[in-house]
Order: structure tokens, then sequence, then C-alpha cells
């Protein structure tokens, strides 16, 4: 398959995620931090958004995407040959959570939140993009050393 294709294909997938996104209100900070103060006013409501979307995923994927060996448009499939549970993916992962806890939203529905005009949402992009940068400097300088 041709590149053009990967790129429509990626771009109806991501459009497709980032309405589902906004739709089920996950690109709104108040109802993610509400989901995750299971302490205090616990909003148990996107457990059914996940809960939702594994039920139109996993018929899909154990029936159609599993039993291929080659992708559709592609050459291969993008898979991790990496097996071990290291510091850098412990760390990674608190920090991720960290952030997540703390902005009460995800990197997924910020991008989505994007194109509502949400200021925070912006900021927190920005900001996002700047870690994502430091963060590929530091570990680039680590690993030279």
């Amino acid at each position: 398959m041709s590149n053009w294709l990967y790129k429509i294909t990626a771009l109806l997938c991501g459009v497709l995620f980032g309405v589902g996104l906004v739709i089920s209100g996950m690109a709104n900070p108040a109802k993610v931090i509400g989901f995750l103060d299971v302490a205090g006013q616990w909003d148990p409501s996107l457990m059914f958004v996940m809960g939702g979307a594994l039920l139109v995923f996993m018929p899909g994927y154990f029936f159609i995407i599993k039993p291929r060996v080659k992708p559709l448009n592609g050459d291969e499939f993008c898979l991790t040959t990496k097996q071990t549970v290291d510091w850098r993916l412990i760390t990674g992962a608190a920090i991720f959570g960290l952030g997540w806890g703390i902005a009460g939203i995800c990197p997924g529905p910020v991008v989505a939140s994007l194109g509502l005009g949400n200021l925070g949402a912006w900021l927190f992009f920005v900001c996002l993009m700047l870690g994502l940068a430091l963060t590929n400097l530091f570990v680039a300088s680590a690993s030279k050393a």
C-alpha cells in the first residue's frame, strides 16, 4: 500500500478517536479528575467509556487484526522486541501518572481538546512537548556518558 493511504488511515483513525474522546467527556479535565478521585466524589462513568471501547475493539482485534501476518497499509507491524521491565519504564510510568493525576487530563484527550479552543489544553500541550524534548535531550546525553 502507498504512503498516502497510510496517512489517510492515520488521519481518519485520529479524527474518530478524538471525536470519541470529546463525546465521551474524556477531554474534560473535571470529568477525568472526578474519575480519579476514588477517595472523594468518585465519578465511575469513564469506566463505561473504557468498557464500551473494549467491547467494540476486542472482537475486531481477535478476528481481524491478530490473525494477520502483515498490516493492510504497511510492510510490517511496529511491535517492540523489548520484554523487560526496567527503571526507565517504571520511572516514566510514575511521572506520567503524576502528571495525569495533577492535570486531570491524558495526552490523547488533550490533543482532542486543542480543537475546542481551550487555552488550558494548549498550555498543557506546549508543556508536554517541552517535557518530551527535554527528556529526549536528557536521555540522549545520559546514554552517551
